[in-house]
């Protein structure tokens, strides 16, 4: 039997191992200052002030504070694209507020200022947009239609870690910007999130809001980039009890530690070579699936826009797609679809109908995608889609 070949799967070595190494021969490993550092580096990455990002324990808690931070409750409406992620659904109806589901485009799969504007009314307070594979869409677009109606926009750039339009980083471009960095992203701290909020008061509460609503000792308050422990330490120093708290929210503990934020800094620090292969990666599959008929390969991006390469779609004519999935799992080629339509879960009580996403979802399939494919790898998926498609499409139209 050929050996596996995933989806997504981490790139991690010796440099993350000895960075976990001194970690622990510090004897510190809860939330120090490599957290400190890690959200100084990203800060950076995004070209942002350090003060506007605060480290998570994961992209889903981010979007909890999210809501939380910006207020929102029972009667408030927020709109989001129907391909996004179960988290932001389960984030904008804890807090009481109705997810709202717009339609996307066919081909990226991301949301148009027209998908938007259709669905605002004036019981919107936010708009929550999915950056589909790392591909930017109409980020800044969306954002000026937001601040035109005022209402206020949520990056989920979960995916775009390293994407841009104009050289603006996504996640920057709406009040707050959410990041991943799980075992399948293409920085990794195993489990790990990244929240941005452009207020600075609102950005000046999120560490609380990640540490159970904690206020920090007051002569040991000095932003989200300082932690918790150096805090303690200048209570000490000016005679203040550091045990003594006070809660300023009910909210839960959401913050990392300085083990994962160790990984992530080496992680950070190799996003380019990882971006670069993934983008050699998507270009062997656009030079060898191009022309197959009846499949679609994913179009070209507009000028100005970079993508992270997260992720790389075929679209199928012919209904063919589960069958053609179910051929390359039994060659061991994994491939799934994400994300499965928000409007069709029953828990958000949704009676949207949206005929470009849902032709999307039947049509959409994501093959592997990652920076330790071999060439080999590559070159065994092309042929293997190849004649997978040539199996169950016979004599179908090649579709540009």
């Amino acid at each position: 039997m050929d050996p596996v070949i995933n989806v997504v799967q981490p790139a991690l070595g010796e440099r993350e191992l000895a960075a976990v190494r001194e970690v622990f021969e510090s004897n510190w490993v809860g939330r120090g200052a490599r957290t400190t550092a890690f959200e100084a580096a990203f800060a950076r990455h995004l070209g942002v002030g350090s003060e506007h990002v605060t480290a998570t324990n994961s992209c889903t808690s981010a979007t909890f504070m999210a809501m939380e931070l910006l207020g929102l409750g029972p009667g408030d409406e927020v709109v989001l694209p129907t391909v996004s992620f179960v988290a932001v659904g389960n984030a904008i109806a804890a807090c009481g507020a109705r997810p709202v589901f717009c339609d996307v485009d066919e081909a990226t799969l991301n949301p148009t200022v027209a998908d938007v504007e259709a669905v605002l009314t004036e019981r919107t307070r936010a708009v929550v947009i999915l950056h589909y594979g790392g591909r930017p869409g109409a980020v800044a677009e969306i954002a000026e239609l937001c601040r035109d109606r005022g209402v206020h926009l949520v990056e989920d750039a979960a995916l775009a870690v390293a994407s841009t339009v104009d050289g603006r980083a996504c996640g920057t471009f709406g009040d707050m910007g959410l990041w991943s960095f799980d075992h399948a992203k293409i920085v990794v701290t195993v489990d790990g999130g990244m929240l941005y909020v452009r207020d600075p008061e609102l950005a000046a509460r999120a560490p609380e809001v990640a540490y159970l609503g904690l206020k920090r000792p007051a002569s040991g308050s000095s932003g989200p980039s300082t932690s918790f422990h150096s805090g303690y330490d200048q209570a000490l120093r000016s005679n203040s009890r550091w045990w003594d708290y006070d809660v300023a929210s009910f909210s839960r503990r959401s913050t990392t530690n300085d083990v994962l934020s160790a990984i992530g800094t080496v992680q950070l620090s190799r996003l380019e070579e990882f971006v670069d292969r993934r983008r050699e990666i998507a270009r062997a599959y656009d030079e060898g699936l191009a022309g197959v008929a009846g499949l679609r390969l994913p179009p070209p991006l507009p000028v100005g826009h970079t993508t992270s390469h997260f992720m790389y779609w075929v679209q199928f004519e012919n209904g063919v797609r589960d069958r053609v999935a179910r051929d390359l799992y039994e060659r061991s080629i994994y491939t799934t679809f994400r994300y499965p339509l928000m409007h069709r879960v029953g828990a958000y009580g949704s009676n949207a109908v949206l005929p470009r996403a849902e032709a999307a979802a039947e049509r959409t399939l994501l093959l592997p995608i990652h920076q330790s494919l071999s060439d080999a790898d590559v070159d065994r998926v092309i042929t293997e889609v190849r004649d997978c498609v040539a199996a169950r499409s016979g004599g179908a139209r090649a579709t540009a």
